[in-house]
């Protein structure tokens, strides 16, 4: 499983970050002081770290210099949105740097992309009873192959990194067919359908009234 450090003294954010980070299939450890992560980084093993900048101790620049060294790479989230934070946070070598308050669907989806370049996303997933290859595109239940359009892989997909998260209408046709919800559309409503039934997720995927549809496994 990846594991991944989050590292920030406001711990609702932490815990914040931990839960998201579970849900989407990560292992998630909080440390919240510059010297408790490099305690966690020299002891333990690490695929990502999510680094805020004002920490008590050590700062997470000053921590990005002894990071650089291990070869893990880095996000920084951080309430610093000066330009010039962000071009030294690059500059020191970090992956990313997202501003707070930071959307959690955007957050995954860039820790995927991260992930993903360094080789360490992880290519099997295994959720309400399916077990999703990433690498091939393939969905089985029980060893036989679930056959999905490219859509309902994606949406699938998208529910199974996001497990117990309300996601709305927009932010599931924003993410599966990229742009603005067309309130004018059923698009979403039909695909949905059509995909829970599909792959037996029909008590799972459960509809929020108002709001749009959880996965509840």
């Amino acid at each position: 499983m990846v594991r991944i450090l989050a590292v920030d003294d406001e711990r609702p954010i932490a815990e914040l970050l931990r839960v998201s980070l579970a849900r989407a299939g990560y292992q998630c450890i909080c440390a919240y002081d510059g010297v408790e992560a490099a305690d966690l980084i020299e002891k333990e093993t690490f695929d990502l770290i999510l680094l805020d900048i004002m920490l008590p101790g050590i700062d997470g620049f000053e921590l990005m210099d002894y990071i650089r060294s291990k070869g893990i790479p880095v996000i920084f989230l951080t309430a610093k949105n000066a330009v010039s934070d962000r071009v030294k946070g690059l500059r020191m070598g970090a992956e990313d740097y997202m501003v707070k308050p930071f959307d959690v669907l955007e957050l995954l989806a860039r820790v995927e992309g991260v992930l993903r370049r360094h080789g360490k996303l992880q290519t099997v997933l295994n959720v309400g009873g399916l077990e999703i290859n990433t690498l091939s595109i393939k969905v089985r239940r029980g060893g036989v192959e679930i056959p999905l359009t490219r859509k309902e892989y994606e949406l699938l997909l998208l529910f199974a990194r996001n497990v117990g998260v309300v996601l709305t209408k927009n932010t599931i046709y924003e993410q599966v067919w990229g742009g603005e919800y067309p309130e004018s559309t059923r698009t979403v409503e039909l695909h949905v359908q059509r995909m829970k039934r599909k792959v037996g997720w029909d008590d799972k995927i459960k509809t929020v009234y108002g709001m749009g549809y959880r996965l509840e496994v």
